[in-house]
């Protein structure tokens, strides 16, 4: 079972980017779909962006499009998100996540292992 530390979060501006990091421990993560969730104050948890376990397909909420992106090394057992043009409404707790099986997709039901979140506070 695959293991999920979540970095580089922290305090930006408005405008402003970061890049996320979700270090895998344990399990293949070679074979495992990820994706990107989040979890702003008061709201529930919402798919950002998933990656399929070649990386060749990846996929993005509306909400974020054009402004993240999301990419994996396989060799190095890291996923990572780099957000651009962030925005306060961005703000929230970001989780990884792993699906083993391999399908991945938006729903969080799909998703096996999670991290413990890493904090992103965007100010305006």
């Amino acid at each position: 079972q695959a293991r999920l530390v979540e970095s580089g979060g922290g305090l930006v501006q408005a405008g402003g980017s970061l890049r996320l990091s979700c270090a895998a421990s344990g399990g293949t993560f070679s074979s495992y779909a990820m994706g990107w969730f989040r979890q702003a104050p008061g709201k529930e948890r919402e798919f950002v962006a998933g990656i399929s376990w070649t990386g060749d397909n990846t996929y993005y909420a509306d909400s974020v499009k054009g402004r993240f992106t999301i990419s994996r090394d396989n060799a190095k057992k890291i996923m990572y998100l780099q957000m651009n043009s962030l925005k306060p409404e961005d703000t929230a707790v970001y989780y990884c996540a792993a699906d083993p099986l391999g399908y991945g997709g938006t729903l969080q039901i799909r998703y096996a292992n999670w991290g413990q979140g890493t904090q992103v506070t965007v100010s305006s």
